[in-house]
């Protein structure tokens, strides 16, 4: 049964204040004094502190805590190449997200550029306004190029969602299956349809967590991505095989795992009949997976099935990543988002759902219980820990690796764990009364 209609879909943006966000003062504006601190003729000592020592912009500014999320809409969730306009409740949503679950100010940017070195010259001009850039819904394969270029070019994190939230966290849910089925990652059989952005970025994950790349086949529309194949792209060519798999069907079979990044219906349950024992299934098909859930568990009910929905277990939702990766590289102000960050916030994902969970996340979701097993191998989005761990996991990392321009901002890390929990409930309190005022 659907959770809403389309008609509550488009009341719930119009209503009220138009569309998602809003800016909010967080200074008072009431009297002269006030007046002439927030703006002439108080600010221009701000400015002048700035141009002597540009790190000030972090103290006086709200730059250390705002992401810019910036697309060009060629790529919207399965909606293809709608443009930015037709794109931006998707990135307003984002900044939603960001917000709700990691106290992150954000604003969209949605641009009317198509061309690559364009849309990067765009966005480098914008680094002094933001302390981290996410891009969204960029079509393949420009979006390698912008991502490599912007990390390249630019002195803050650059990190495209849809390639590596849901690499983080489908590697999540694999370091938990590998854990109750006793496999060994270094003899993994994966194979992977769709070769488009989160594809790549999962199978460039998986390779760097032990999965051996001859033994990880790829699929595009056109079939097996092998060495025998012309006009391959850069990307593509990075996962071509030796071996030649003549279809999907013939790839499965003695396949530990399944990951479908493509388009409902792509497997059917015959084609589970031969993969390994307690073989891992994740159809990420959205809003329809690659094969139902249902109709996976009754063709193999040995499998570690999920899928990109929240109406079955073990949901892939880059929500689970992306805000909290982003807190915790904002926090010791991080130049980049690495390789260990990434596999940082993967473990961290990944043990919390060895935890029970809360008795808020059961309410939420109306079970009474979820325990680490073949039906939970991935915390629910929903779950309030998330922030705590997964923050604290990439901030960690971001320190040990050598991007992080401070230290923590907390003694140690518990106490910053403990200071993120209190951030975050103070932050939905604000927000809870901001919308009961509408």
């Amino acid at each position: 049964m659907a959770l809403y209609t389309t008609q509550e879909a488009l009341d719930y943006h119009a209503q009220g204040h138009p569309g998602k966000l809003e800016v909010i003062a967080c200074k008072s504006c009431r009297d002269q004094k006030d007046l002439c601190l927030a703006y002439s003729p108080g600010v221009a000592d701000v400015c002048r502190a700035i141009q002597a020592d540009p790190e000030l912009a972090y103290s006086y500014t709200g730059r250390g805590n705002l992401v810019g999320v910036v697309s060009n809409g060629t790529a919207v969730l399965g909606l293809g190449n709608i443009g930015p306009l037709a794109g931006k409740p998707v990135m307003e949503g984002k900044g939603v997200l960001f917000k709700s679950f990691a106290d992150v100010d954000c604003y969209d940017i949605n641009l009317d550029v198509s061309d690559p070195d364009k849309f990067c010259e765009i966005v480098k001009a914008m680094e002094p306004t933001f302390g981290g850039i996410n891009l969204e819904d960029i079509k393949a394969p420009e979006c390698f190029y912008i991502e490599e270029r912007l990390k390249a070019e630019m002195d803050i994190p650059v990190f495209h969602d849809d390639q590596h939230g849901t690499a983080i966290i489908s590697a999540a849910g694999l370091l938990n299956a590998l854990e109750l089925t006793g496999k060994k990652i270094e003899n993994l059989r994966v194979v992977i349809n769709g070769a488009g952005a989160a594809a790549t970025a999962c199978a460039r994950l998986y390779v760097s967590m032990g999965v051996d790349p001859d033994n990880l086949a790829m699929f595009d529309s056109r079939g097996h991505i092998n060495k025998s194949r012309q006009g391959l792209s850069r990307e593509k060519s990075t996962f071509a095989t030796s071996k030649a798999y003549a279809s999907l069907t013939e790839a499965l079979r003695g396949a530990d795992m399944f990951l479908g990044l493509s388009v409902a219906g792509a497997l059917t349950p015959d084609m589970l009949q031969d993969m390994a024992s307690q073989p891992v299934i994740f159809a990420c098909a959205n809003p329809d997976p690659e094969i139902s859930y249902p109709q996976a568990m009754e063709a193999r009910p040995d499998a570690i099935m999920g899928t990109g929905r929240s109406d079955f277990p073990n949901q892939i939702n880059n929500v689970s990543g992306f805000p909290f990766i982003f807190r915790g590289a904002l926090d010791v102000r991080a130049k980049a988002i690495n390789e260990e960050m990434k596999l940082a916030a993967a473990r961290a994902i990944a043990a919390l759902a060895k935890k029970p969970a809360p008795e808020e996340v059961l309410q939420a979701y109306q079970v009474k219980e979820l325990r680490f097993g073949q039906n939970y191998v991935l915390p629910k989005p929903l779950d309030p820990r998330l922030i705590s761990e997964v923050a604290a996991a990439v901030a960690e990392a971001a320190i040990k690796s050598g991007v992080a321009r401070k230290p923590l901002p907390c003694p140690d890390l518990e106490s910053y764990k403990q200071s993120l929990r209190e951030r975050l409930a103070a932050a939905q309190a604000r927000a809870e009364r901001l919308v009961e005022s509408y």
